[in-house]
């Protein structure tokens, strides 16, 4: 659903579970970059003064927690394209975002809104592209352990909120998908229902080409304005109702509707359905 609708998701679960191991396998089921995005990669990895191999694969950029929030979101005496930059048309990995400074991740609200970055400097007023689908990895507590069946948190309850609270409310609204994730063992059985990249990769593509027909541009669900997707997948009342419903019971901001509303069309789309259905919706 991330891959066929550009959709964020924030991952949590204990060290060793697979967030990273997922996020890094992304890439491999999204569809290949055209002409044109390969030129503007390129573009912003020659501005930067880093050499990008001309390939179809989208961008991987995994910045350490560690790095200043000026080679993440761009910028220096004479700005230069940062992280969110390098990874225009691909993916960003945050992985630990909890440990990230509380002031750069709020400055990536932003270019999650508008897929760009304007830097205003002393010498220039530059704009670039950032247009990425984030994926964000974190533990459940500081010692990563709460709610594992194999090992004994250490943290108290006060600790682990305060772990939680390092990601803002107006940071984690934006995530479309949030995933908790269990720890898998090794020698289970290889479930049939199982399916390689190739052909999750193929379901993307259909699912994206969809998209494109119906806006008539390369723009995907989770960035096309809320007016046009109003107009081309409109809700009936029974659904209108069913999601207000459900908002004012969950306390939901109207920002978690449309991104339910978003979300529900990747679902369908996905089907192969023209219009979002009920189920869609449900599972949304």
């Amino acid at each position: 659903m991330a891959a066929a609708g550009e959709h964020h998701v924030l991952m949590t679960g204990p060290p060793g579970c697979g967030k990273s191991m997922l996020a890094e396998s992304f890439p491999s089921i999204l569809p290949p970059l055209t002409k044109e995005a390969r030129l503007e990669i390129i573009a912003l990895h020659q501005l930067s003064g880093i050499h990008y191999p001309n390939t179809n694969i989208p961008p991987f950029r995994n910045p350490h927690h560690s790095a200043s929030g000026i080679s993440i979101i761009g910028g220096g005496t004479y700005p230069k394209p940062g992280e969110i930059s390098l990874a225009h048309r691909g993916v960003l990995f945050l992985d630990e975002i909890a440990e990230f400074p509380k002031k750069t991740l709020d400055m990536l609200r932003q270019p999650f809104e508008s897929g760009k970055i304007t830097i205003s400097r002393t010498h220039a007023i530059l704009t670039y592209p950032a247009s990425f689908i984030l994926l964000a990895a974190m533990n459940p507590c500081p010692c990563g352990y709460a709610g594992s069946n194999t090992h004994y948190c250490t943290c108290t309850q006060r600790q682990a909120q305060n772990y939680q609270n390092k990601i803002s409310g107006p940071l984690r609204d934006r995530f479309d998908i949030r995933l908790t994730i269990k720890p898998v063992t090794l020698d289970r059985e290889t479930s049939k229902e199982e399916v390689s990249s190739f052909v999750v990769k193929s379901r993307v593509e259909a699912a994206r080409n969809r998209q494109y027909e119906r806006y008539g541009k390369e723009i995907c669900n989770s960035r096309v304005s809320y007016d046009i997707l109003q107009k081309t997948s409109p809700l009936t009342q029974e659904q209108q109702k069913a999601i207000h419903q459900l908002s004012t019971k969950k306390n939901w901001s109207n920002r978690t509707q449309i991104k339910i509303i978003r979300l529900a069309r990747t679902i369908s789309d996905l089907e192969g359905n023209t219009t979002i259905t009920d189920q869609s919706i449900s599972e949304a």
